[in-house]
C-alpha cells in the first residue's frame, strides 16, 4: 500500500467529560467517511481535556478501559487504524500517560507511555505520572508509526531512535499550552515554536510527521494552541490546521519516505 489517506483531529474537550468528548470524535471523523481512511490520529488527552480530577480519580486500566473500547469500535465502523491520543492508565498502582495504536479490526497492537513529562513553567505532570522507558512501533497493515505524545517533541533523540526502529510515520499527539494571560504575541510565538518543531522533527527523520493537538482554553488558566500539522520527509506543511477544532486530512505517499530511506540511510548514522 503506497498511497494512504491521513486525517488528525483537533478539538476542544470538554473537561471531564469522556461520553461527550468521544461523541465529538466520532462527528469529526465521520465527515471524513467519504475520504480514504488508512490512520486517524487523536490529540493528547482526547477523552478528558487537561483534568487534574481525571488524572488523579478517573484513570482507566491497563487495556485503556472503556474510552479505548468506544476507539476500538470507531475502528471497526470506519475501517481505519487510530492512534488513540492518550488517556492516563493505571498500571501497578501508577499512573502513565498512555497512546494506544489501534488496528482496523479494533485491536489494540501497541501502547506507548510518554516518556518525557512535562514539569516545567506550572505544568505538574510529573506529580502524578509515571515516565514511560520504552520506544514503541506500531506495525500497522500500511506501514511502521513510530509513537511519541506531546513534550517528546523537544528531544530530537527520541526520533532517532523511532527511524532506527524503521518509523515511516511519527505521530505527536499533543496538549500543547501556554497560559492564557499571556499576551497575543507571546502566544503567536509559542505558536511558531510548536510549528517549527513540526517541520524540523519530519525533515531530520525523513518521515511523515503527523501531530493532533489539543485548541483552546483548557480551564480558565491554559490556553491549547492548535495548529496540528501533516509535514511530509522534507518538513514542508502537506495539511494544517489554525486555531479552531477542525479536522485535516491528506493522502500520503509511503513510496516518497522508503526511496528517501534508501537515498540518505540517516538511521544508520551517528
Amino acid at each position: 500500500m503506497d498511497k494512504i489517506g491521513v486525517l488528525s483531529i483537533q478539538y476542544n474537550p470538554i473537561l471531564g467529560d469522556k461520553s461527550g468528548n468521544l461523541e465529538k470524535v466520532e462527528e469529526i471523523i465521520n465527515q471524513y467517511s467519504d475520504s480514504k481512511l488508512d490512520l486517524v490520529v487523536l490529540p493528547e488527552f482526547f477523552s478528558t481535556g487537561i483534568c487534574d480530577k481525571s488524572f488523579i480519580n478517573e484513570p482507566e486500566d491497563v487495556n485503556g478501559g472503556e474510552t479505548i473500547k468506544e476507539v476500538q469500535k470507531m475502528s471497526k465502523r470506519y475501517n481505519t487504524n487510530i492512534i488513540a491520543g492518550s488517556v492516563i492508565t493505571l498500571v501497578d498502582g501508577k499512573r502513565y500517560n498512555t497512546s494506544f495504536a489501534v488496528n482496523r479490526s479494533g485491536e489494540t497492537i501497541a501502547k506507548y507511555n510518554k516518556i518525557h513529562l512535562y514539569d516545567f513553567g506550572g505544568g505538574n505532570e510529573d506529580k502524578y505520572i509515571t515516565r514511560g522507558n520504552e520506544i514503541v512501533i506500531a506495525d500497522f497493515d500500511f506501514g511502521k508509526v513510530g509513537m511519541s505524545v506531546c513534550f517528546d517533541i523537544k528531544f530530537p533523540m527520541h526520533f532517532k531512535k523511532l527511524i532506527q526502529q524503521g518509523a515511516e510515520i511519527i505521530t505527536a499527539p499533543a496538549g500543547w499550552v501556554t497560559l492564557s494571560a499571556f499576551s497575543e504575541k507571546v502566544k503567536s510565538d509559542f505558536i511558531k515554536t510548536w510549528q517549527g518543531m513540526n517541520m524540523c522533527r519530519a525533515s531530520e527523520t525523513l518521515t511523515y510527521f503527523v501531530s493532533a493537538n489539543l485548541v483552546g482554553l483548557a480551564g480558565k488558566e491554559l490556553y491549547c494552541v492548535g495548529n496540528s500539522m501533516i509535514c511530509d520527509p522534507l518538513g514542508a506543511v502537506v495539511a494544517g490546521a489554525d486555531t479552531y477544532e477542525s479536522g485535516i486530512y491528506a493522502e500520503l505517499d509511503m513510496s516518497v519516505v522508503r526511496d528517501f530511506k534508501k537515498l540518505y540511510p540517516i538511521a544508520e548514522m551517528e
